[in-house]
């Protein structure tokens, strides 16, 4: 295992095809969350397109533990786990927030108009379409979220690194 430091963030590199890292309760860190995943994913050769998807996905779920997560205004850390093993990447998030489950909320109403819809879900269900798989657990007073993408393959980059 090695351990690196990448904008003053832990970085550690577990393995070729796994990786763990600490992100600060702060929407700034959205930043770092992206640098950490494209560096992940072009070290295993995943397309532009895979990339884009998944830090889409964890852009919205990372923003709403930092939006709606946590009842004080304390520093608290996110720990994210990305991980790739034959054809599947694997994402976890972990965080000590309040118990949410986002795999229990409601679709969004995806025919009204701006004027009608309400605020709120549309960004869990974005993550949900973009991952083949999202679980939910509450562990050890965290809330665990893990999501799995299925690397299709038409979306395969030159030097898929095998997991």
């Amino acid at each position: 295992m090695r351990v690196g430091l990448i904008s003053s963030q832990r970085y550690t590199f577990m393995a070729k095809n796994k990786v763990s890292f600490k992100l600060k309760s702060k929407l700034s860190e959205l930043d770092k969350l992206c640098q950490h995943l494209e560096r992940f994913g072009e070290s295993i050769g995943l397309s532009p397109k895979c990339i884009f998807e998944a830090n889409l996905a964890l852009d919205e779920l990372f923003t709403n533990i930092i939006s709606y997560g946590f009842k004080d205004k304390k520093e608290h850390t996110i720990d994210i786990t990305i991980s790739h093993k034959d054809n599947t990447l694997e994402f976890k998030v972990e965080d000590d927030g309040i118990p949410f489950n986002p795999t229990e909320v409601d679709t969004p109403d995806l025919e009204c108009t701006i004027e009608e819809c309400k605020i709120g879900g549309l960004g869990i269900h974005l993550a949900r379409n973009l991952m083949d798989e999202v679980c939910y657990q509450r562990c050890k007073k965290k809330n665990v979220l893990t999501l799995k993408k299925t690397i299709k393959d038409e979306e395969p980059a030159k030097k898929r690194a095998k997991g």
